[in-house]
């Protein structure tokens, strides 16, 4: 199940998608928590990461490089505001695009639901980055669901 919605009653700076994941949240939780995958999975297709540092808890800092299937680099600072283990993890991305990145992890049966929200500071800049967020997030989601089966 994939789904972008874009909600105009709630706020017309956000991307939400959604993705029903056949695993259970420990698992999916695992493939974010656990830098080795995360960095497997992280963005969209063709894309690999360096991660520099990844401490996981409110607080703590995410440093990566993300490198693109062009051979482009693309350095990323975050910081983690909220860390509920296998159930929600919100990031604030600190450099190039700003948002705030709100992951939740909702156990249905044995499978997992990932929502995923993704907040602009403006509209203007929702609206000007939406072709190529739309695509990457679902992107990124798939990606995740490929790497969960490889989580022992």
């Amino acid at each position: 199940m994939t789904t972008h919605t874009h909600d105009e009653t709630n706020d017309e700076r956000a991307f939400v998608h959604s993705r029903l994941i056949d695993a259970p949240c420990a698992r999916v939780y695992q493939a974010f928590s656990d830098p080795a995958h995360l960095a497997r999975w992280w963005g969209p297709n063709g894309f690999s990461n360096t991660f520099s540092e990844f401490d996981l808890r409110p607080g703590g800092r995410w440093r990566f490089v993300m490198h693109g299937p062009d051979g482009s680099d693309y350095p990323n600072e975050s910081v983690f505001i909220e860390v509920v283990p296998q159930q929600r993890v919100v990031i604030e991305h600190l450099n190039g695009h700003h948002f705030l990145l709100t992951i939740r992890f909702t156990a249905q049966g044995s499978q997992t639901r990932v929502d995923w929200r993704q907040e602009f500071d403006s509209v203007a800049e929702h609206q000007r980055i939406a072709a190529l967020v739309i695509p990457a997030n679902e992107q990124n989601l798939d990606r995740l669901a490929a790497e969960v089966l490889k989580v022992v």
